[in-house]
């Protein structure tokens, strides 16, 4: 006689006469000058995805986990005769349970729409879009790029976050198409967690230094991958009388991050199209007074993760920072089930460096790249939003494992 299944209940049901705790409807996004227009279907189109991911999160994850813990784990241990031991066997394992495949589908599935609908919409304005940049940016000498700039295989092989094209793709001269996807519709990914502007991360950043480092004042910052400025903008505000530099591989997003810079008013910011792992030739030695990326270096390739790390300790004058904010590493503390969910990303997110990057010891690479272990800094951050429109981050206890606006911080002093 077959061995019952064990029953798996239902840890959140769903009841329609519960307080709505979703995403905020996104008509309350801040627009700027090349913000893309959006019709009504698209914007219903996005406020769906968005819910989606919220529900996946709040609804479909708990059932994920007590999948796990009823069925995964017993059946690997009765095939095996031991416990899991890896969060592989664990991500193997619930590849042969419908709970986990079921979500996994469905969150692939809305990242694949997210990218569609983004990029329709931008697609079918790219002229007006390119034009209202151009006004806004040509001849301005904030702008600096390289159309010789070689795109690396790690990033021109990738289609991160399942954008055909990834971030550096230009379809027209003046082109700035993928950086207004990236713009209007990470909304989907967050919903709404990053606040009007999708800045709250870099408001975190900006916060904690201020708290933990408040009497820092730094002259020059550089941010390495800053794409469109979601993160980089806010430490331009909090230091007005700094000098921002944006490093990006992709013209398109440093085209269209310009002009959103300058449509929001925000002028102490340049933009320079070049690779992070070397910038020997347009800075020199200690040219920088903070050295920043923010969610980034899970995009690297372990050589060029290690090249960025060196040069960010060669481009800090005595006395600066660095500082890189990202979801959180593995640690034999974090339950496997929270590993092997984590590693989504690597394996179904086109991001193939995720899982590698996470393991790392990342107090050692930065050892390695020249800083003293005594001068390592640890912290936590959250993203920081408007709180009548948008959910706050650190008061939403719900976890999606790769897409909360919660991140550590690992840094060190020059």
């Amino acid at each position: 006689m077959p061995t019952p299944t064990p029953a798996v209940s239902q840890p959140v049901p769903n009841d329609p006469a519960a307080q709505y705790d979703g995403p905020p409807d996104y008509r309350v996004i801040g627009r700027h000058g090349v913000f893309p227009d959006t019709s009504h279907d698209e914007i219903e189109r996005i406020n769906f995805l968005a819910q989606m991911n919220r529900h996946l999160a709040a609804r479909v994850v708990p059932g994920v986990k007590a999948a796990y813990d009823a069925r995964v784990v017993p059946a690997f241990e009765a095939k095996h005769g031991r416990p899991i031991a890896t969060r592989h066997e664990a991500r193997k394992a619930m590849l042969e349970d419908p709970a986990f495949c079921t979500w996994s589908a469905l969150r692939r599935m809305t990242m694949e729409q997210r990218q569609q609908a983004g990029r329709w919409t931008a697609i079918r304005q790219r002229e007006a879009l390119n034009a209202r940049a151009a006004a806004l940016i040509d001849g301005d000498p904030r702008l600096s790029l390289n159309p010789a700039l070689k795109i690396p295989r790690y990033v021109s092989a990738v289609d991160h976050h399942c954008m055909p094209g990834s971030y550096h793709s230009e379809y027209v001269p003046g082109d700035v198409t993928n950086g207004a996807n990236y713009d209007h519709a990470g909304f989907v990914t967050t919903g709404g967690l990053l606040g009007k502007f999708s800045d709250g991360g870099g408001h975190a950043v900006v916060k904690w230094v201020k708290k933990n480092l408040p009497d820092f004042a730094p002259k020059r910052i550089l941010e390495i991958g800053g794409t469109v400025g979601h993160s980089s903008l806010p430490l331009a505000l909090a230091f007005p009388e700094a000098e921002l530099t944006i490093v990006d591989l992709g013209a398109p997003v440093l085209r269209y991050g310009l002009a959103r810079a300058k449509s929001l008013g925000v002028e102490n910011v340049r933009f320079v199209q070049a690779s992070g792992e070397d910038l020997r030739g347009i800075f020199a030695d200690g040219s920088f007074d903070w050295v920043q990326t923010t969610m980034f270096l899970h995009e690297l390739s372990t050589p060029a993760l290690r090249n960025i790390m060196r040069e960010s300790k060669r481009l800090l004058r005595p006395g600066g920072i660095v500082l890189h904010v990202e979801q959180p590493q593995y640690t034999p503390d974090m339950p496997l089930f929270e590993q092997a969910m984590r590693d989504w990303d690597a394996f179904y997110n086109n991001e193939p460096f995720w899982s590698h990057m996470h393991e790392m010891d990342l107090d050692a690479e930065m050892e390695a790249a020249g800083f003293a272990r005594d001068a390592i800094i640890h912290g936590g951050v959250y993203g920081v939003v408007d709180r009548e429109l948008f959910p706050d981050a650190a008061e939403d206890d719900t976890e999606d494992y790769g897409r909360k606006a919660a991140w550590h911080v690992i840094g060190a002093v020059a």
